[in-house]
């Protein structure tokens, strides 16, 4: 089996429990590490699958990795290579099938409920889950790209998930473990302190509490995502 390829766009937004849940089947993976200045494949052949986590930037930055990117995403979808997008990596996806990634109208960061819309398209990706509870961190969001089709949304940022074929993009966080939910309070407690009062936002303490059950439940549903995507690698 060719291995996944993961690209990290930050040093604290890895591969999470989608590294784990790859390990536990025996699915090879390769990470490559853009934020240390690991290049990007020429092309996909070499790999069964392509997945993107998150990151602080915008896909609407002046970076030069972010190009060729598109373009890798635009020849992975041509030859039906699966791709899976978290955060960043869902607006990758958008912005390269030609929907726009714009401000969304406010941070959302916490644990957050989404409604599953879209059954039929839905229902592979999310089984019969009418909503569940997710992790959240976004200042932005994607418009849903021609051809694809809305799977998740909710009151704070309508387009948190979309589907086309076998690619699946995320606006919310469906890969977080324990250790980075709390790296990623600690390094932005003073944004969130900030947002203090804003619904959307929740405080640290908030987001901590129940810590270990609502990741348990979380890997619960990102490891029937990961199960269905997995079973269409090259």
């Amino acid at each position: 089996m060719k291995p996944v390829a993961i690209i990290r766009f930050s040093p604290t937004e890895g591969p999470g429990h989608l590294a784990d849940f790859l390990d536990i089947l025996g699915v090879p993976w390769q990470l490559i590490r853009i934020d240390a200045g690991d290049p990007l494949p020429q092309d996909t052949g070499a790999f069964g699958g392509i997945a993107m986590m998150g990151g602080p930037m915008s896909v609407n930055d002046p970076l030069p990795w972010i190009p060729p990117l598109l373009g890798l995403i635009r020849q992975a979808v041509a030859e039906d290579l699966p791709l899976l997008g978290h955060c960043l990596g869902g607006q990758l996806m958008a912005k390269a099938l030609g929907g726009e990634v714009t401000d969304n109208t406010c941070l959302e960061m916490g644990w957050h409920e989404v409604e599953v819309v879209d059954k039929a398209q839905a229902a592979p990706w999310f089984g019969d889950l009418n909503s569940f509870t997710t992790f959240q961190w976004h200042y932005q969001t994607f418009s849903i790209p021609p051809g694809a089709v809305q799977v998740l949304r909710n009151d704070y940022c309508e387009n948190q998930a979309f589907a086309l074929g076998p690619h699946i993009g995320f606006q919310c966080h469906i890969e977080m473990t324990a250790r980075m939910v709390k790296t990623w309070c600690a390094s932005d407690a003073d944004e969130i302190a900030a947002s203090a009062g804003t619904p959307s936002v929740q405080a640290v303490a908030d987001i901590l509490d129940g810590l270990d059950a609502r990741i348990e439940a979380l890997n619960d549903v990102a490891e029937g995502v990961y199960r269905h995507w997995i079973a269409g690698l090259r």
